[in-house]
């Protein structure tokens, strides 16, 4: 079956049963490799993406869940909040391996695009299931807060 789907602004028609997970759909269909495998079972937040500016993890959100709600992927993250969270990122070092912060960031964007001043609670409530195997998450909270600051023209 061929379904229409907008990811990153851009429409895409996709041959995909209604229940093949969106996060197989991109990185096989699309070749959008950013946006990470891990656990297969929505635990450890590597696949989160944005479906109408809100976290999702792709591989348990089946296609049919989709509709026409615009997809965001690493790829994608744009505007000053995207900007902001990858400039805080690299100021407070966050990456150690690296392979979790695709959804650690998506994860933070979608909470400082809702709340743009969010206290530690707040941010680890929004943060909790995404998972770092190197355990960075000071350095995480340390960058939300520095983000937060950046939005805010601190």
């Amino acid at each position: 079956m061929t379904t229409r789907i907008t990811v990153n602004g851009r429409a895409h028609d996709v041959r995909a049963e209604a229940d093949t997970p969106l996060l197989w759909l991109l990185r096989g269909e699309l070749q959008l490799t950013g946006t990470k495998f891990g656990c297969g079972m929505a635990l450890c937040g590597a696949c989160t993406v944005h479906v109408d500016g809100k976290p999702v993890r792709g591989c348990v959100t089946p296609l049919a869940a989709i509709g026409a709600q615009p997809v965001t992927t690493i790829e994608g993250l744009a505007g000053p909040v995207a900007d902001a969270v990858r400039a805080a990122w690299i100021a407070q070092d966050v990456v150690q391996c690296g392979y979790c912060q695709s959804g650690q960031v998506m994860a933070a964007a979608a909470l400082l695009a809702a709340n743009p001043r969010p206290d530690d609670a707040a941010i680890d409530a929004a943060m909790a299931g995404n998972l770092c195997r190197c355990g960075t998450y000071p350095r995480i909270r340390a960058a939300v807060h520095d983000a937060a600051r950046r939005l805010a023209g601190a």
